[in-house]
């Protein structure tokens, strides 16, 4: 039980591609646990991803990958659990880097992560204690433009988090973010992808990469998958 992957549903869950990150996991860390923890009563919508919040509490490991459901992992992850065994949390800087769209919270230039992926250990409790926190007293709503016209949205975890770290002091170990691609926003990288994030599959352009990077002697070089990646699907609803 000392290393274990957790993740976190509610809602609908038969929308949920829990079978292909399962499949996922157990591909590339066939001796891990994975554990799919239900939130009984939380409706889907924003206010359901503060529940993300209390993921420390919710897992039995000392080291621990949380993965969203929306997730695929590609290849082993033993450097991100090796790192946040040394710093506490290791994890990724959002696509949209900029956490004073929270317009409530900040004003300056600090830094918002992605919650989709975080490696932690037990030493990380003071963190995640202030988020939990924060998720529950501060006004994590965001401000953003659709069709020219500016709408908000109500609520979101990753306002909180990045308030947490703030106030706690903690240095995350940053991964690339070859280990939290977001393909909707993220259209090239350099070498293999280590998690896909995204409701659609990788498509066969993503899966020929990843099996590239898997032989030997291998160059790491640059792959631009602007035209790969045009046409994904929205998320479900």
């Amino acid at each position: 039980m000392t290393r274990g992957i957790i993740t976190i549903v509610w809602g609908d869950k038969g929308k949920l591609p829990l079978d292909r990150l399962l499949r996922s996991t157990a591909r590339h860390h066939p001796e891990l646990s994975h554990r799919i923890i239900e939130i009984d009563g939380a409706a889907p919508g924003p206010h359901a991803l503060l529940e993300k919040a209390r993921m420390f509490d919710r897992s039995p490991f000392e080291e621990t990958l949380y993965l969203d459901a929306d997730t695929v992992v590609l290849g082993r992850l033993d450097f991100g659990f090796e790192k946040a065994a040394r710093y506490g949390v290791a994890l990724s800087i959002c696509e949209n880097p900029w956490a004073r769209r929270y317009h409530k919270i900040f004003r300056g230039d600090e830094i918002e992560y992605n919650t989709g992926v975080i490696f932690f250990t037990r030493a990380a409790e003071p963190l995640f204690d202030a988020w939990k926190d924060g998720a529950q007293s501060l006004d994590a709503s965001i401000l953003y433009t659709q069709g020219g016209e500016v709408k908000i949205m109500p609520a979101n975890d990753q306002g909180s988090f990045a308030a947490a770290l703030e106030r706690t002091g903690v240095n995350p170990f940053v991964l690339p973010c070859n280990w939290n691609f977001r393909p909707q926003w993220q259209k090239s990288f350099f070498g293999p992808l280590k998690i896909w994030h995204h409701y659609a599959d990788p498509p066969a352009y993503i899966e020929a990469v990843t099996e590239f990077y898997a032989q030997p002697n291998h160059v790491v070089q640059y792959h631009d998958a602007t035209a790969h990646l045009a046409d994904l699907p929205p998320p479900p609803r």
